[in-house]
């Protein structure tokens, strides 16, 4: 019997993946405890369908990270910090520092999605990775100043 996952099964099946399978193990173990549906035309139908309005979401969020790419590579955020001998600076620029400096400008950027490469504690310019979406990545720059 052929099946289409619904629900990804690990070593088994992916969400949209048809396979083939044994009767009674799609009946009794894939279709009753919903991981997978039978393979039927109407079936298929709503599948091409879901796949169809995701690509056309998937499409609508790139287009979205695209423009906030190009706001936020006009945004150069600065740090006024406090320094010691030789201008040492005392700690570091943190993610959820960056975070909310950018939410005051008016932008909703995840803490997780900031890339902090090396600590950012020397005065001076530094830039900053923010991934958008997938394979879209803005870059911030990051004033330190005493």
């Amino acid at each position: 019997m052929e099946v289409i996952f619904i629900k990804n099964l690990k070593n088994q099946g992916k969400v949209g993946q048809i396979k083939k399978v044994k009767d009674g193990y799609a009946e009794n173990y894939l279709i009753k405890n919903g991981y997978a549906v039978k393979k039927t035309k109407e079936n298929l139908a709503k599948l091409n369908h879901e796949q169809e309005k995701k690509a056309k979401q998937d499409e609508n969020n790139k287009k979205e990270a695209e423009s906030l790419k190009k706001e936020l590579s006009k945004v150069t955020l600065e740090f006024k910090v406090k320094t010691g001998e030789a201008d040492k600076v005392f700690g570091s620029i943190s993610a959820k520092q960056i975070k909310d400096e950018l939410k005051k400008l008016g932008f909703n950027i995840e803490k997780n999605a900031i890339e902090i490469s090396s600590p950012i504690a020397t005065l001076g310019f530094h830039n900053i990775n923010i991934t958008l979406y997938q394979n879209v990545v803005a870059t911030i720059k990051i004033h330190v100043i005493k």
